[in-house]
């Protein structure tokens, strides 16, 4: 039975209006807790949140890239470093202006360090990944202890989609350690008696950092939790001094690229902000999925967490004393923190399963709130999820995943790419996709791309040179071509990338006849 407010409790103050019952049953019935726990770190929990997530994250970044998007995110950098350009990214070329350069600068740090490889590419996202395991450790045993905290961030490293997606050369995971980072410091700021200038500015600096990487959807996942608990909770007033700081903050660590790439490319600024934010927000032009296509993707994602769930349920709605006593403001404010980003981006019409990442810590940490508790049925039970879940994800880390990127990648046969494309003279065209881990194997920056609805461009480009070899990015662009050739055109020589594929074989099926990015290739030359 939930806890109420108390028959006896004055009314005169009692709120007159609905709206005004929102901070009350948020301080009185939802998160009453005054529970404070220990926070002195403890050095063996420190020892394997350090090293367990280390065994997973870097033995094993050496994997062939996938397409499309390891493929692009590598090749950007790349392509960056060998310009000396720090200001303008560029993709085969010509400059890519969907996202922010945060990303292409650590991985060309990276690249400068260690040169240019698969795994020097992917130790950004991993440093990044395990930083925010850090985080949720050593920030968030300040406001929920130390044993919470301990297992949120051990709940968070055996998270399959946490540490599997994270991990991977995509935005998704160095955005998750900046609003992590920004989120914690932020609250750090505002849940004592006053504002902590030094947290404050730390979280906006780690906000704009987030706004570096992935755009203003940073902005929207920190700032949002951060009001709603100030005006639900926290006895500090921000003020417009501090929400200025807050803002200069954000602009110092923005403005000078941005105001550079305004330069350089003037186009950019409508098309990062207007089509790549807002008209993908709402009104999505590409991975449109239903309002609830994140729930099964969250539940898988949180394993073996999940299993908790039932538990964890009836502990957030209870109105047991023993269990309310643990149910504090700062576990409100976490939960909050993972509900409002999930909620967020299943308003968006665009929609990938990566998107969510930001949420994982949070919601980890209000599991860990929960394990550390008194109320679980066995004390070996978290144990035992936790080592079930670490030992599935070693296996995947470092067995599954390389075969699966190797039966995947367009580089799963090299040796029958470098024959056709080996020679830095052949110009290669790919069709209708780009396929940028090509590119970023080869070393090469001029691969050129058509789509299928421009075959008349693509006549046009073979004609261009008497040889030319096409990289078919799609199952069915081989015949199309060849049904659309004109005469002064012909094809010489086919290589197929398809596998042969045992449909009684589940590991067959789950890979499918075609890796992702290069299907087939053909070689074809004019005719004189």
């Amino acid at each position: 039975m939930p806890a109420t407010v108390p028959a006896d409790a004055p009314t005169h103050i009692l709120p007159r209006s609905l709206p005004a019952y929102v901070p009350l049953i948020w301080k009185h019935v939802l998160f009453p807790g005054s529970n404070a726990p220990p926070t002195r770190v403890r050095p063996l929990s420190l020892a394997l949140v350090v090293l367990l997530p280390a065994l997973l994250l870097y033995p094993c970044l050496s994997f062939h890239l996938l397409e499309p998007d390891e493929g692009r995110y590598a090749e950007i950098p790349r392509e960056m470093l060998a310009r000396g350009d720090w200001i303008v990214p560029y993709l085969q070329g010509q400059p890519y202006l969907d996202k922010p350069p945060l990303m292409y600068w650590l991985v060309m740090a990276s690249y400068s360090m260690f040169g240019v490889h698969d795994w020097a590419a992917r130790l950004t996202p991993a440093l990044a990944v395990h930083a925010a395991i850090l985080c949720v450790y050593l920030i968030g045993r300040r406001s929920v202890g130390e044993r919470a905290a301990f297992w949120g961030a051990l709940l968070l490293s055996i998270s399959p989609a946490f540490m599997g997606m994270g991990r991977l050369l995509i935005l998704d995971g160095l955005l998750a350690f900046c609003t992590t980072m920004a989120m914690l410091a932020g609250f750090e700021a505002i849940r004592g008696e006053r504002l902590k200038w030094l947290w404050w500015l730390l979280g906006a600096a780690a906000c704009g950092c987030g706004v570096l990487t992935k755009g203003p959807v940073a902005i929207a996942l920190v700032v949002t939790p951060l009001i709603l608990y100030s005006s639900l909770q926290s006895s500090v007033c921000i003020g417009w001094k501090g929400w200025a700081a807050y803002a200069l903050t954000l602009l110092t660590v923005n403005l000078p690229w941005y105001v550079a790439i305004g330069i350089r490319a003037p186009v950019f600024l409508r098309h990062f902000f207007w089509e790549h934010n807002v008209l993908r927000f709402f009104h999505p032009f590409d991975h449109i999925r239903p309002f609830w296509f994140y729930a099964p993707i969250l539940l898988a994602g949180l394993l073996p967490g999940t299993l908790l769930l039932i538990g964890f349920l009836r502990f957030v709605f209870s109105g047991e004393f023993e269990r309310a006593r643990y149910r504090t403001p700062a576990f409100g404010f976490h939960l909050l923190a993972g509900v409002w980003c999930v909620f967020f981006f299943s308003l968006s019409g665009c929609k990938l399963p990566t998107y969510i990442l930001p949420a994982y810590p949070f919601l980890a940490l209000a599991l860990g709130v929960y394990v550390a508790g008194r109320w679980r049925l066995s004390s070996r039970t978290p144990a035992v999820l936790a080592g079930i879940g670490f030992a599935s994800l070693l296996l995947i880390h470092h067995a599954l995943m390389p075969w699966y990127a190797q039966k995947r990648s367009p580089l799963g046969e090299p040796e029958k790419l470098l024959m056709y494309c080996g020679n830095p003279d052949q110009p290669i065209l790919c069709f209708p996709r780009s396929c940028d881990s090509v590119a970023f194997y080869l070393q090469r920056d001029d691969l050129r791309n058509a789509r299928s609805k421009e075959y008349f461009e693509v006549i046009q480009m073979l004609r261009e040179n008497p040889r030319t070899v096409v990289l078919f990015t799609h199952r069915h662009s081989l015949a199309a071509l060849q049904f659309a050739l004109p005469a002064d055109l012909q094809i010489v020589e086919v290589a197929t990338f398809r596998r042969e594929k045992d449909v009684g074989n589940w590991f067959d099926v789950l890979t499918t006849e075609t890796p992702w990015g290069l299907c087939d290739l053909a070689v074809v030359e004019r005719k004189n």
